[in-house]
């Protein structure tokens, strides 16, 4: 928290209801879900080419890009939770002054990525693949889709911005609209006009700037020119070094998170092609979890930001419940669900017999992911709404320390039900090493009502 947030006495009561977190969840979750068809309209515009390595290049460049937003998201979640906090101090020249600086950092690291991009795609492709059709079409993608650096990372302001001050719904609209537009254009792009993987990368391209155009005019409309900032304090050195000293924690955080997942897969590699396949299509599972939570993590964000800011304890405390109640359910629902119809995914998701029967052997863990995980996914968004980014960066520092050390005794011992069990481990750890630390911080950031 800023030091002029900490200073800040004023409570300003508000109600957290059942219904105010399900308002933000669950638009927040259909979001999300409107990703995976981006990408299977995607694969399937590209394998209507009949060209394998079209296919294989698209794959590669998905995973590339996966990697590198998915890591840079951070500008999405800090905006969200520094808007939060300024909603809940009734601070709206704040609100507009957080959105800009939001937006400048976007648009800095767009251009940073632009001149980096020469380097990413000489290099990486090569550790992915070693196959020279593959690695031409994965930079043919990368070329053209990397331009729209800078839309991409204004979307992610954007929609931080209106998280942060709880219009889930609208920020579901816009992903629909961006997601919808790149899906129409992809089939005109990429079959109508037959541009094939080039048609793809520039229909995500020309969508990004779409959804910035919208969005810019939805947000911009909300602001009142009594309210507009100066210069001066959009500027504000303390403002920016918090932003970029948040920015820095969760990034940290996403890295270590993805490291972890990625020594995963590089151990199970050693276990054969067929339970490396299997393990994949186990992690669909885990992923699908982590959709659903994510939406309540969401909720969790924005309430917990503006409760600190409005310095209302009881709404802080309610929205833990409420939150945590909704999750639990829903990962014990995920849990059940998967247990039941776990097979049939298996199978809609791989035709080899092997492989089937290798992730039928290993389901359980999957299904056991959104269990070990809610408290992670909860915590995860009541620190970043409560702008405690560095002690989440150093507890999922702490979580993969453990899980290190874990990892290979595990799997040395238990084979691929090692290689789980650590996952499910580390997933555990994230959640209740911040649940332990969640008390003092309590009690450091509500000082209105000590």
């Amino acid at each position: 928290m800023a030091p002029a947030e900490q200073q800040s006495h004023t409570v300003r009561p508000f109600t957290v209801t059942h219904r105010l977190v399900l308002g933000i969840a669950v638009p927040m979750t259909l979001g999300s879900m409107t990703t995976p068809l981006l990408g299977l309209t995607g694969t399937a515009v590209v394998g209507n080419l009949g060209n394998a390595e079209s296919l294989a290049g698209l794959a590669v460049a998905a995973i590339l890009f996966d990697l590198l937003f998915g890591s840079l998201n951070f500008l999405r979640v800090s905006t969200t939770g520094l808007v939060a906090q300024a909603v809940g101090r009734g601070d709206t020249r704040e609100q507009q002054a957080v959105f800009w600086r939001a937006l400048i950092s976007a648009i800095g690291l767009g251009i940073v990525v632009l001149a980096l991009s020469p380097l990413v795609s000489a290099f990486v492709p090569k550790l992915i693949t070693s196959d020279p059709a593959v690695i031409a079409v994965t930079r043919e993608y990368f070329g053209i889709r990397v331009l729209a650096s800078p839309v991409t990372f204004a979307n992610f302001a954007i929609l931080g911005y209106l998280f942060g001050r709880g219009q889930a719904v609208t920020g579901l609209v816009l992903q629909i609209i961006l997601n919808g537009t790149n899906i129409l254009l992809t089939i005109l792009f990429g079959l109508g006009l037959g541009w094939g993987v080039a048609g793809v990368a520039w229909a995500t391209a020309a969508s990004e700037v779409v959804a910035v155009a919208i969005g810019l005019a939805v947000v911009t409309r909300q602001f009142s020119i009594a309210d507009r900032p100066s210069r001066a304090e959009i500027l504000d050195a303390s403002r920016l070094r918090m932003l970029f000293q948040m920015n820095a924690d969760i990034l940290i955080r996403s890295l270590l998170l993805n490291g972890s997942v990625a020594l995963l897969t590089s151990v199970g590699a050693g276990f054969g092609a067929v339970t490396l396949a299997a393990n994949a299509v186990l992690f669909n599972i885990f992923m699908l979890s982590a959709f659903f939570l994510d939406g309540l993590a969401g909720a969790a964000e924005q309430l917990a930001g503006r409760a600190v800011g409005a310095q209302f304890r009881p709404a802080f405390d309610r929205m833990l419940r409420l939150t945590g109640v909704w999750s639990f359910a829903m990962a014990a629902g995920l849990g059940l669900l998967f247990l039941v119809l776990g097979q049939p995914i298996i199978q809609l998701l791989t035709t080899s017999e092997e492989v089937r029967q290798m992730a039928v052997t290993y389901l359980p863990w999957a299904a056991l992911t959104g269990l070990t995980g809610v408290l992670a996914f909860q915590m995860d968004g009541v620190f970043i709404g409560a702008t405690w980014s560095r002690d989440m960066r150093n507890m999922m520092l702490a979580s993969c320390a453990i899980y290190a050390v874990c990892l290979f005794p595990l799997v040395d011992w238990l084979g691929n039900h090692g290689l789980w069990l650590s996952l499910n481990l580390l997933l555990l750890m994230r959640g209740l090493f911040l649940a332990f630390i969640l008390p003092r911080k309590v009690r450091q950031s509500f000082i209105a009502v000590q």
